[in-house]
């Protein structure tokens, strides 16, 4: 599970004023219908597997909608021109900031649904559940339903019927505003969002947001006293909510702030929840190590872990704690593991690339082999993160923080470039990036990472002359026949490494003592090793980088000898043949071609098909094609054994006595296929695909497609 963080508000915001607290007029906004299915498809490539859209809801903002019926906010109590994404003000309505109609943005999300799920991603959203804005107020729920304190008796502190906490005959004084400044009047006072129970929150509380009660009484007598039977009302009404947008299409909850709100209540959602859609995943927001196991026997399927392995990773990219440290964080969290959603970056946290973090997103490649690689469970990536953003702008309410703002309108440059002006892409940009989709595709795809045991190769490799457990980090991975060796180094220098695999190891995997060929699935090329109990691997490791050793423990041959042909492919053009094939099987059903002359001038491929193309068919190949290929997918290697080929992947057009080891060739996550030819590593190394022209044979119902790669 590999989920990708964005907010639509900055992912395909193209206006590029940037004026610090700018108004949408000024400063623009990304809309729904802008995340399009190539930029859907240009995500999932990084192997995404999830899409948190973060900032759906309507939420407070200082933008009038009033003319389409959606009340006015008190600019007083939102924070940015934006607002906040977690100052709810309708659970069932979302932003019409987002909205290119605005009275249809309703629709124009669960477009955005359908397109995502199109796309092959399974869709998140935010959950909000511990605190609502100050003026509430929904204009889009179902008949009906009662609104959250529209029943309120406001003259008790506290009630279990209540939604909201009430400062009784109290006004709500902001006196962190200067004298007189403060507009906005609310009485009785509500308490504020953050567990603050008097009328004078602080300029550093969630001034803008109000607590929901769910049954607990803060400031009883003895403490905390708990009200849960009968049901609280706002236990029915957020059950409600989830049950609303699941059916409209949700997969996952990200659910903020989770341990503000009682374990009891989430027994009791996520059971409602899941016997209506039993596919549904929630997602818990939990800083306490204490309650993680809380939470997941309540119904949490994954659970951040940031306080333990976030916190870690992130004093180890900055040399402030060793790399063996990691080993603590992941026996910390021992039966549980798989559960805990690891992260480098995500709306809260500083960017990697910042100077509050570490300056350079490159030091977070060897974390990043850690946190997708080291266990089964999800890793989440913010959008900008594979790119290298620094968050260097000072975009308004938050200031020059380190963080990209989720208070403000603004236009993000690296997410820019990424995706709306790609041709403009750093080299480093475009370097940063195929690393994060070599990772996390091998993340997603190989099984030994996806679904394999772990084994940890610290305790055996203490400091020495081969080793150097301060800045290096070594585990195993195992799934049937299929072995990682996974290293990573978080120093500044080339390394040569040995690393030591103990005799548990052996016996608790079930290694048999061989010689293998070991197949760096990071930096390509293989090696032979011997595989002995007790026994030392050798590698080299780049800085800021490390190692991924694919090894199939059961191959008799191992030097990968493939069937040897007198081909001299041109590599641009024979890639371009694949993305063709694919293309043409998409398009039209047919099968892939064979009949194929691909030269390094002019090229030639037949295919079978039900009809002939009309010239806007052909049109549309050609445009596609140059598509796929400014798409810039990686083109990876991957060597297995005949029982290991995937459904998918037919082996009828190889020769008889093709060998038992057989080469496929991934382009992204758009096509595969056997082949031992020359190819591009990378498909906007292919040029430009320019189609000469066609012919179509009648009779035999083939389609003749002459093009040239310029």
């Amino acid at each position: 599970m590999i989920i990708y963080q964005l907010l639509p508000r900055l992912l395909t915001n193209r206006t590029q004023t940037n004026k610090p607290n700018g108004t949408l007029a000024e400063n623009g906004c990304g809309k729904f219908n802008d995340i399009t299915t190539p930029i859907l498809n240009q995500i999932k490539k990084l192997g995404t597997t999830h899409v948190w859209f973060t900032g759906v809801l309507r939420h407070a903002t200082c933008t009038d909608y009033s003319a389409y019926g959606i009340p006015r906010q008190h600019p007083d109590v939102v924070k940015g021109q934006a607002g906040s994404p977690y100052a709810i003000c309708d659970y069932y309505d979302v932003d019409p900031d987002l909205a290119v109609n605005v009275e249809h943005r309703i629709a124009e999300w669960l477009k955005l649904i359908q397109r995502t799920h199109r796309a092959g991603m399974k869709v998140v959203m935010d959950f909000v559940p511990n605190h609502v804005a100050r003026q509430y107020k929904s204009v889009a729920q179902p008949l009906l339903t009662r609104d959250f304190g529209q029943d309120d008796n406001t003259q008790m502190h506290f009630s279990p019927q209540n939604n909201f906490y009430y400062c009784v005959n109290q006004p709500l004084r902001l006196n962190f505003m200067a004298e007189g400044k403060q507009q906005y009047e609310e009485m009785p006072a509500k308490a504020t969002g953050n567990d603050h129970f008097d009328n004078a929150p602080g300029r550093n509380d969630w001034y803008e947001t109000v607590k929901l009660n769910y049954g607990i009484d803060y400031c009883d007598a003895g403490g905390r006293s708990t009200h849960f039977d009968p049901m609280p009302d706002t236990w029915r009404k957020m059950t409600d909510i989830l049950c609303f947008w699941a059916a409209q299409g949700a997969d996952a909850f990200r659910c903020d702030m989770a341990e503000m709100v009682p374990p009891e209540f989430w027994a009791y959602a996520t059971k409602e929840v899941k016997q209506l859609y039993p596919h549904v995943e929630f997602i818990g927001e939990v800083y306490n190590p204490s309650l993680y196991r809380t939470y997941i026997e309540s119904g949490f399927d994954y659970l951040y872990d940031k306080v333990g392995m976030y916190d870690c990773l992130r004093d180890v990219i900055c040399q402030r704690r060793p790399a063996a440290d990691i080993t603590r964080q992941w026996q910390a969290t021992d039966g549980i593991n798989n559960h805990m959603l690891y992260f480098l970056e995500n709306h809260d946290e500083q960017r990697i690339a910042s100077p509050f973090f570490c300056g350079d997103a490159q030091r977070a490649i060897p974390a990043l082999l850690v946190s997708a690689l080291l266990m089964p469970n999800p890793v989440m990536i913010y959008a900008g993160q594979e790119y290298g953003e620094p968050a260097a702008d000072a975009e308004g309410f938050s200031g020059l923080d380190g963080r990209t703002t989720i208070f403000d309108y603004w236009n993000v440059p690296t997410l820019y470039r990424a995706f709306s002006a790609r041709s403009q892409l750093t080299k480093a940009e475009r370097e940063l990036a195929h690393q994060y989709t070599l990772i996390l595709n091998i993340a997603a795809t190989e099984k030994a990472a996806a679904e394999g045991q772990f084994f940890d190769l610290m305790y055996v490799n203490p400091k020495s002359a081969d080793f150097d457990p301060q800045r290096h980090y070594a585990f195993l991975r195992k799934k049937d026949e299929e072995l990682l060796i996974v290293v990573a180094n978080f120093s500044d220098a080339e390394e040569t490494v040995g690393v030591r695999i103990p005799a548990h190891a052996f016996d608790f995997l079930g290694i048999a003592e061989q010689d293998v060929k070991a197949v760096n699935l990071l930096h390509k090329g293989a090696q032979k090793i011997q595989l002995q109990r007790d026994g030392v691997v050798p590698m080299k490791l780049q800085p800021h980088s490390g190692a991924i050793y694919k090894i199939e423990l059961k191959m008799e041959e191992n030097d990968y000898l493939l069937n040897e042909h007198n081909k001299e492919e041109f590599p641009p053009a024979h890639t371009a043949e694949h993305l063709l094939n694919q293309l043409m099987v998409r398009m039209f059903g047919c099968e892939r071609s064979r009949n194929a002359h691909i030269e390094r001038k002019k090229s030639k491929i037949s295919y079978i098909l039900d009809h002939k193309p009309d010239r806007k068919e052909e049109r549309e190949i050609e445009r596609r094609m140059n598509e796929l290929i400014e798409a810039d997918m990686p083109v990876t290697y991957e060597f297995v054994t005949r029982d290991q080929i995937p459904a998918d992947v037919k082996l009828d057009r190889l020769p008889e006595d093709a060998s038992e080891t057989i080469r496929l060739v991934r382009i992204g996550d758009f096509d595969v296929c056997p082949c031992i030819g020359k190819h591009v590593r990378s498909t906007a190394q292919i040029g430009k695909f320019v189609l000469l022209g066609t012919n179509w044979d009648e009779e035999k119902r083939t389609f003749r497609i002459r093009f040239k790669i310029v």
